[in-house]
Protein backbone atom coordinates (compact mmCIF):
# COMPACT_ATOMS: atom_id res chain seq x y z
CA UNK A 1 0.00 0.00 0.00
CA UNK A 2 1.18 3.53 -0.63
CA UNK A 3 -0.41 6.69 0.26
CA UNK A 4 0.34 10.02 -1.62
CA UNK A 5 -0.69 13.61 -0.67
CA UNK A 6 -1.03 16.99 -2.74
CA UNK A 7 -2.23 20.44 -1.80
CA UNK A 8 -4.56 22.67 -3.84
CA UNK A 9 -4.72 26.22 -3.45
CA UNK A 10 -7.88 27.68 -3.65
CA UNK A 11 -9.24 31.36 -3.06
CA UNK A 12 -11.36 30.31 -0.67
CA UNK A 13 -7.63 28.34 1.58
CA UNK A 14 -6.26 24.85 0.67
CA UNK A 15 -7.58 21.33 0.33
CA UNK A 16 -5.57 18.37 0.79
CA UNK A 17 -6.39 15.60 -1.74
CA UNK A 18 -5.22 12.23 -0.90
CA UNK A 19 -4.80 8.63 -2.46
CA UNK A 20 -3.65 5.66 -1.05
CA UNK A 21 -3.43 3.15 -3.66
CA UNK A 22 -3.00 -0.95 -3.52
CA UNK A 23 -1.62 -2.86 -6.56
CA UNK A 24 -4.94 -2.49 -9.43
CA UNK A 25 -7.40 -0.30 -7.07
CA UNK A 26 -6.72 3.27 -5.41
CA UNK A 27 -9.02 5.71 -3.00
CA UNK A 28 -9.00 9.39 -3.56
CA UNK A 29 -10.39 12.12 -2.07
CA UNK A 30 -9.86 15.30 -1.62
CA UNK A 31 -10.58 16.99 1.39
CA UNK A 32 -11.44 20.48 2.92
CA UNK A 33 -12.66 21.85 6.29
CA UNK A 34 -16.40 21.92 5.13
CA UNK A 35 -16.66 18.66 3.24
CA UNK A 36 -14.60 16.11 0.76
CA UNK A 37 -15.28 15.07 -2.70
CA UNK A 38 -14.59 11.30 -3.48
CA UNK A 39 -13.71 8.23 -5.72
CA UNK A 40 -17.41 6.25 -5.85
CA UNK A 41 -15.74 3.86 -3.48
CA UNK A 42 -17.55 5.68 -0.79
CA UNK A 43 -20.70 5.10 0.56
CA UNK A 44 -22.67 8.62 -0.41
CA UNK A 45 -25.68 7.32 1.66
CA UNK A 46 -23.81 6.86 4.98
CA UNK A 47 -22.02 10.55 4.27
CA UNK A 48 -25.66 11.49 3.90
CA UNK A 49 -26.99 9.87 7.10
CA UNK A 50 -24.08 11.47 9.20
CA UNK A 51 -24.48 14.92 7.70
CA UNK A 52 -21.34 15.27 5.95
CA UNK A 53 -21.01 17.56 2.65
CA UNK A 54 -19.66 14.69 -0.09
CA UNK A 55 -19.83 14.76 -3.83
CA UNK A 56 -18.96 12.07 -5.65
CA UNK A 57 -16.77 12.15 -8.49
CA UNK A 58 -16.94 9.73 -11.92
CA UNK A 59 -14.61 7.07 -12.13
CA UNK A 60 -15.28 3.65 -12.78
CA UNK A 61 -13.54 -0.01 -14.01
CA UNK A 62 -12.94 1.54 -17.69
CA UNK A 63 -12.07 4.83 -16.69
CA UNK A 64 -10.82 5.08 -13.55
CA UNK A 65 -9.47 8.30 -12.08
CA UNK A 66 -5.72 6.95 -11.24
CA UNK A 67 -4.48 10.45 -10.13
CA UNK A 68 -5.38 13.66 -8.10
CA UNK A 69 -4.84 15.70 -11.25
CA UNK A 70 -7.10 13.70 -13.55
CA UNK A 71 -9.60 14.11 -10.36
CA UNK A 72 -9.76 18.12 -11.43
CA UNK A 73 -10.92 17.40 -14.50
CA UNK A 74 -13.67 14.72 -13.20
CA UNK A 75 -17.58 15.57 -13.30
CA UNK A 76 -19.58 15.72 -9.82
CA UNK A 77 -22.08 13.21 -9.90
CA UNK A 78 -23.61 12.88 -7.04
CA UNK A 79 -24.24 14.87 -3.79
CA UNK A 80 -24.90 15.27 0.16
CA UNK A 81 -27.72 17.65 0.97
CA UNK A 82 -24.64 19.22 2.80
CA UNK A 83 -22.51 19.65 -0.15
CA UNK A 84 -25.41 20.95 -2.24
CA UNK A 85 -26.21 23.40 0.59
CA UNK A 86 -22.65 24.55 -0.07
CA UNK A 87 -23.36 24.84 -4.01
CA UNK A 88 -21.59 22.01 -4.96
CA UNK A 89 -23.62 20.21 -7.85
CA UNK A 90 -23.76 17.28 -10.23
CA UNK A 91 -22.20 17.90 -13.39
CA UNK A 92 -20.05 20.87 -12.40
CA UNK A 93 -16.16 19.85 -12.82
CA UNK A 94 -14.34 18.50 -9.16
CA UNK A 95 -11.99 21.61 -8.89
CA UNK A 96 -14.86 24.32 -9.41
CA UNK A 97 -15.92 22.44 -5.70
CA UNK A 98 -12.21 23.05 -4.22
CA UNK A 99 -12.91 26.34 -3.16
CA UNK A 100 -16.59 25.23 -1.49
CA UNK A 101 -15.36 22.65 0.67
CA UNK A 102 -11.73 24.99 1.54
Amino acid sequence: MEALTQRFETPNGAVEGIVVAWPGFKILMITGSKGFLACPAFDLGCCQDFGAAVAIVESGPTNPIGTLERMCDRKITRVTDKARALGIREGMLAKEAFALIA
